[in-house]
């Protein structure tokens, strides 16, 4: 008998790699859409061999009818409160009167059981729901995948080709940074979920590099040595980041205001793994840095 997943968020990028991971791996899958849902991403999940449910509502009664069945729903949505909170708990309580037994959240991101409250404002949504997950019935299990991949593309101040610089803070040039793909995310994602023992969290990298690695790695690879820049402590980087919220009300209804993506980098100084659960899936073939600088 197949597992059936649902799965929360599926026209969006990670979303739909999961959807196809899962379908590789024989599980039927629903995704659950609205009915304003891009037609043409519907449309690919639908040729893909997925279930489409579409809902008029995120409430419980029309989720608990989708999740019925299932053996496990993952969330994958992106938002601020009106989803990361109210959205996800609404699939959360029909997920459970449906008599699912296992459900994952969207904690892909950096582990942030270890940031404090403030540092990071989509983080401490995140941290805001787990408090209501912990307290409920079901089983749950959290990824954590460091960052994504794509960010080394993004001429962000860790690692900028248009300057040729890397950043650092605090002297951590050799602190070691979680990336991982989002294609790796996705199929890790899958395993876990058709997995009926995992523990609570769970946390995986593509690859681990520094900031001594990333000037190693351009001058391998974009044909420049690239210059490390010491941005200063993590002190003056947080008290930044906490004024310049303060400077910019109207970023609070923004998904990635400038601020917030200053506290992803912030974030990504902050904390790292201790520990990868890599190898809990042995068949799994992860990504190499090199191909995706």
């Amino acid at each position: 008998m197949k597992n059936t997943i649902v799965v929360a968020g599926a026209t969006g990028n990670l979303g739909y790699r999961i959807c196809r991971e899962l379908i590789k791996k024989e599980a039927h899958v629903k995704a659950i859409v609205r009915r304003s849902s891009d037609p043409e991403k519907v449309a690919s999940l639908r040729k893909m061999g997925v279930e489409i449910i579409e809902v008029k509502l995120f409430n419980k009664d029309e989720l608990t009818v989708a999740c019925k069945g299932a053996t496990g729903v993952v969330s994958a949505v992106t938002g601020l409160r009106d989803v990361i909170i109210n959205t996800q708990s609404e699939l959360l309580n029909a997920a459970i009167a449906a008599g699912v037994p296992r459900f994952m959240p969207s904690d892909f991101s950096s582990d942030f059981t270890g940031i404090p409250k403030g540092e990071n404002r989509n983080f401490d949504l995140r941290k805001e729901f787990q408090a209501l997950l912990d307290n409920s019935p079901i089983q749950a299990t959290s990824i954590f995948n460091g960052c994504f991949a794509d960010i080394l593309r993004y001429n962000t101040p860790l690692f900028d080709v248009k300057t040729k610089t890397v950043a650092y803070y605090d002297n951590k040039t050799d602190w070691q940074i979680d990336f991982t793909t989002m294609d790796d995310t996705a199929a890790f994602t899958a395993e876990a979920i058709l997995d009926i023992i995992t523990p609570r969290f769970l946390r995986i990298a593509s690859f681990r590099v520094s900031p001594d690695d990333l000037v190693a790695l351009s001058e391998q690879y974009k044909d420049k040595k690239f210059e490390l820049v010491d941005r200063g402590s993590m002190e003056g980087f947080s008290a930044y980041n906490k004024i310049q919220r303060l400077k910019d009300p109207e970023g609070e209804e923004q998904l990635y205001p400038k601020w917030q993506q200053a506290q992803y980098l912030y974030s990504m100084f902050l904390v790292h793994h201790e520990e990868l659960d890599n190898s809990r899936y042995p068949d799994l073939v992860w990504s190499k840095v090199e191909n995706n600088i």
